[in-house]
Order: C-alpha cells, then structure tokens, then sequence
C-alpha cells in the first residue's frame, strides 16, 4: 500500500482515519500469514517496485481521475499480466450501464435487475504459500498516530475521535445499525435530531468495508420499507454517483452539470441575495442561520453530518454566495477538507445535486431559478431543527446560542 502525502484535498484528519484502516489490514493479514507492505511515494511506483519480481499484479478499482491516472501508469509501465478487481461497488458501473445516467430513476432498475447477481458471499481462500518471511520492508503501521506524526500533510483539520476508521471499527457501526437503528430507518433517516442512520459512507469512502458484505448483512437482519431504503442508498444512490465520475471527464467542474440547471442559474445569478457571506464565515458557521450553523459545526468537530443537513447546508451556500460557480467551488472546498468521506465519487454526486444534477427543474423562484429550493421553514415543518441543535452541542461543545433565525 502506498501513502501518498500529496493525495488530493487529504488532511490530518483524513490520513488518521485511513492509517487507523491499514492497521487493521496489517493484523487482518497476519493472521492469514499475508505480509503486508505500507510504505510513502507514487502509487504506480511503489507497485512497480514492490511488484519487480511477482509473477503478476493485482489491484482494485478506482474512478475517479488521479485515481485512474495510478493504475493507467502501473499498467503501462509493468511487463506482466495485471488484474482488477472490483471493490467499491456492488454492480460494476459498466455492467450496469454504458451512459452517463440522467438521474437515480434512469439508473435504478438497470442495478437493481442485477444486485441478486452480485450480492453473493466470497468463501475465504486457503493459501498455498505464506509469506510472512518475505523479507520487503515498510512502515510500521500499528501506531497511526506515530505514522502520521512523520508524515508531511495539511494539518489545519486535526483527526476526530467521534469515529474510528478501520474494518473492526466498520463491521461494529454496521452491528449497532441493524440491530438498534435500523427498524426506523425509513421512518427516521431524513431526520437529524436522530441517529438512525448507518454512518457507513466514511468506512465505503476508505474500504474498511464492502458494500456487498454491508447489503448481505442488511438483507439478513431486515425486510420492508427498512432494508428497501437502505439499499437503495447503499446501492443505487451511491452507484449512481460512481456513474458520473467515470463517464463525465469534467465530474468536478461547474460545467459538468445539467444545461437547464447552468441555464437557469446563469438567468438568476444577479438576484438581489438576503444574505451574502464569505468562505471564511461559512467555514466559522458565522451566519444568521442557527440551523445551518449547526450543521456546519458538527461538520468541522467531526468529520461527518446527517445526510438531510447535508441538502439543507449546501442549498443555503448557493444561496447566500455571490454567484453559482463560486458557491459550487466553495461547497466542494468545505466538503473536501472536512467531511470524512470526501474526496469521493458521492462528493462529486452530491455536490452537483445542489445545483440541480440528478434532479430535474422545480417551480422558478430568486437566485436558484428552477433549481431545487430548501428552506429553514421547510426544516421546520418536515424534522425537529432544535433537537438537531441540542445534539450538535452535546456532541461538539460548540455553544450555537439560545436563539432561532434572526
């Protein structure tokens, strides 16, 4: 494995979760006498290196661009045969389409018809050889914190000890959700003043756990409305997302989204806005938005934030910036720095939807033209803000104030 210092957008924050990940690899590994390599440089030259005198190459996928850009290098550099093996997804994205898919309704029967195909158990294999005596050296890797304290990274996001990463800690979040959030999933996931949700997509993002051993799970401790809504984010909203990075060059450019969504924007971007704020504020959550504020502190202290906040969050950026394209980078900015599943195929996805990818135009309205709209009235009427509030605080320390929206 190879730690990359200059991967994209990756902080402190990020390298623990991912170092806390490997050590649970290394140990994973030693007991089936695999030996385990971890060490810094290029991904295509590290494999190169290590790989000089195997007898082949095997790797898993990656979709988006610098990721693509590793394995096309390991590839065209290496003599020998080179397999890849699908990972991330449960339907391989070519064999469920051959398009750039419209929205999750274009692409949702073409998974869905084949998920049976592919949600099926892996038998683990016995090995012929150890390799535990290879003498190939690394870095130690069963204390991330010290591995991490060498490293040359971006530190102004320290790591958050609100989640763990690592397979053990992964299989463990996804024990508590079957069995104590998920008969309210359906009824509960766009409600944040819970926690009924599967805090899965940091663990999807580093690999410390398969989707198809999550649906697997999922399908045998659930039925119904429950384990239909969470396969459907699990598999088709993620798998959607995952589409668009590999068929769309341009994935993390304003240009890439929908021409009726650019349109429309473009009509509305001189809109007198109620509010205008700086990067720098909405990174501090210094708005006049508690609500918001909220959201954006769980966001900084943890790493994560409930997937509805997330819509409501990224609406209100676009709304209180001074144009779409500026409010499109700084989303994908703040996104990328804090989130613990950023830098990713959902990123991309989700961040898009704010401005109107995935979706299809609504009623016309200031600023946002036909783009989907969200309001704090909205937030009022369909979940419980304040709870949200109060848990924010108590999870965070962060005082967001006694009063509502100013």
């Amino acid at each position: 494995f190879a730690l990359t210092p200059d991967y994209p957008d990756a902080s402190a924050r990020h390298y623990r979760f991912l170092l806390e990940g490997l050590a649970d690899v290394d140990t994973a590994l030693r007991q089936r006498n695999v030996k385990f390599v971890v060490r810094t440089g290029d991904p295509a030259e590290v494999a190169l290196e290590l790989a000089a005198d195997a007898s082949s190459v095997v790797m898993d996928r990656g979709y988006l661009r610098h990721q693509r850009a590793w394995r096309r290098a390991l590839v065209d550099l290496y003599a020998g045969p080179v397999a890849e093996v699908e990972a991330n997804v449960v339907v391989p994205v070519e064999t469920a389409s051959g398009k750039r898919e419209y929205a999750a309704r274009t692409i949702r029967p073409k998974i869905n018809r084949q998920r049976a195909d592919f949600l099926v158990e892996l038998a683990t294999t016995p090995l012929d050889k150890h390799s535990l005596q290879l003498s190939v050296a690394g870095i130690d890797v069963s204390d991330p914190d010290e591995v991490l304290a060498g490293l040359v990274v971006d530190r102004s996001v320290p790591p958050t000890d609100r989640h763990r990463g690592g397979n053990s800690a992964a299989r463990a979040e996804l024990r508590r959700f079957l069995g104590e959030r998920m008969s309210t999933y359906d009824e509960h996931r766009n409600q944040p003043q819970t926690d009924d949700v599967s805090y899965l997509s940091m663990y999807l993002h580093y690999g410390h756990i398969s989707p198809v051993y999550a649906a697997m799970a999922a399908q045998q401790a659930a039925s119904g409305e429950n384990l239909e809504s969470f396969l459907e984010e699990l598999i088709v909203r993620r798998e959607l997302a995952h589409n668009y990075v590999w068929f769309e060059p341009d994935y993390d450019e304003f240009s890439a989204l929908p021409e009726w969504a650019r349109k429309t924007l473009a009509k509305h971007e001189d809109d007198e806005r109620s509010h205008v704020y700086t990067r720098s504020e909405l990174e501090q959550g210094e708005t006049h938005d508690r609500y918001w504020n909220a959201a954006m502190a769980e966001l900084r202290e943890t790493g994560y934030m409930h997937n509805y906040m997330r819509m409501y969050w990224g609406k209100k950026i676009l709304e209180w910036t001074n144009t779409p394209e500026y409010a499109y980078r700084t989303t994908l900015y703040l996104n990328n720095k804090h989130f613990l599943d950023g830098r990713d195929p959902n990123s991309y996805g989700n961040v898009g939807w704010i401005f109107g990818l995935h979706d299809r135009p609504w009623q016309e309205r200031e600023v946002f033209g036909t783009v989907r709209y969200m309001s704090a009235g909205g937030l009022e009427r369909k979940t419980d803000p304040d709870a949200y509030v109060k848990k924010v605080e108590d999870r965070t320390g962060v005082d967001l104030g006694s009063g509502k929206l100013l």
